[in-house]
Order: C-alpha cells, then structure tokens, then sequence
C-alpha cells in the first residue's frame, strides 16, 4: 500500500551539500520511524540517520554536524540535508520507514545514488 521514492542523488565535489528527499505514495500510519540509509560497495547497509513521528533524531556518529534529517507528516515526505561531504559519503542512499510496534510495516525505497568526488 506504501511505496518510498528517493530523489536528489548525484555527484558533487568534497565539502559540497546535497538535499535528498523520499516521498511516500500513501498514508503513514501510527508510531512510525522514519530514516536514510546507505550502502557502499562491498561493505554493509548502515544506518545513517532516523527521525520519528514527534522529531527526535538519531544520527551515525561520522556525520553529525554535517547532515540534517526533517520530516513532513502532511507531505508523507522525509529529507536528508548533506553538507560537507566527504568521498567516504560515497554509497547507495535508501529510505525507510518502520513501525515501532507493528512488525510487518517496513518500507524501503529504491535507492538513489551519492558520489563525492573530485
């Protein structure tokens, strides 16, 4: 019933920003935690950051300082400001969004593409 689209991927330099955003094609219901995360090549999907329903966040300790997450309930709508980007920011970005009490509501999107380099 629900789909996660990712946009705003692409290349910039190191110390450029990015604005990513993912956009859900339906209703989100309940106690639902929203995040970003990524992969990169040859390595494990990690988080990156995570925002609930009432705004408190969560960040991955490399990119504090550096990377803002928002949300927009009305919208269905959840962004990932980056700033100051480093070349190991470089991986496949995926949106989530996940009830806290009800197991089988797990979304992902597709994924979008972030390479820093020079």
């Amino acid at each position: 019933q629900v789909q996660l689209v990712e946009s705003g991927g692409g290349l910039v330099q190191p110390g450029g920003s990015l604005r990513l955003s993912c956009a859900a094609s339906g209703r989100i219901f309940g106690d639902t935690v929203m995040g970003w995360y990524r992969q990169a090549p040859g390595e494990q999907r990690e988080l990156v950051a995570t925002i609930t329903n009432g705004g408190m966040t969560n960040y991955k300790d490399s990119v504090k300082g550096r990377f803002t997450i928002s949300r927009d309930n009305g919208k269905n709508t959840v962004y990932l400001q980056m700033n100051s980007l480093k070349p190991e920011d470089t991986a496949v970005y995926y949106c989530n969004a996940k009830d806290r009490y009800i197991s089988s509501i797990d979304y992902w999107g597709q994924g979008t593409q972030v390479t820093v380099s020079s």
